[in-house]
């Protein structure tokens, strides 16, 4: 059950658009992110909720989609994240967030696939634009954004072939992720 949904929690960018996320849903998922483990259990890790059209599409504004697919800017309208979850770390109760940030977006990830939706982790944004549309506090440090949404897309996994690990798109719009085989991170067994 665990690797089944590890294997549907792929990099969604585009979304049905018309298909809402409840605030409920999202609130769910964030509990799940925070009852992850913490290093030295600093617990810095917070989110803004984005769900309003007019948020959403100035938090859109602001993201870089997908760099390896050079020819697309991103979703169109109709296919754009129906809510952002941004992480922020709030920087008075610690600086180093070790790897909170992680744990943390993959367990609100899953709980989203679970439900049927899914996401984007997103780390190339406009940061003081981002920061100004949110009135983001200047003791948060934006680390992330999560685009959500009901997926619009098919995402598969691919064997990596000639060490080539960009993702790619074929003729279908079928979104191919290459990985390496398992045999190739094992580096010994003592």
């Amino acid at each position: 059950m665990l690797k089944e949904l590890i294997l549907r929690n792929r990099s969604y960018r585009r979304f049905y658009e018309e298909e809402k996320i409840s605030l409920e849903n999202i609130r769910h998922w964030i509990d799940l992110a925070r009852m992850g483990a913490s290093g030295r259990n600093g617990q810095t890790l917070k989110y803004q909720i984005v769900l309003s059209d007019e948020k959403r599409n100035q938090v859109f504004d602001t993201l870089a989609w997908a760099g390896y697919l050079s020819d697309w800017d991103g979703p169109v309208e109709g296919e754009r994240p129906t809510a952002y979850v941004i992480m922020l770390n709030d920087e008075e109760l610690g600086k180093n967030y070790f790897s909170d940030d992680g744990i943390a977006v993959q367990n609100l990830l899953l709980g989203a696939v679970e439900m049927g939706f899914g996401g984007c982790i997103i780390r190339a944004f406009k940061e003081k634009e981002l920061r100004k549309v949110l009135q983001v506090p200047s003791n948060y440090k934006i680390i992330q954004v999560v685009a959500l949404g009901k997926p619009k897309e098919v995402v598969v996994i691919d064997e990596m072939k000639n060490e080539d690990i960009k993702y790619w798109r074929d003729e279908n719009q079928v979104h191919h992720v290459p990985k390496r085989k398992l045999e190739d991170l094992i580096i010994g067994n003592l």
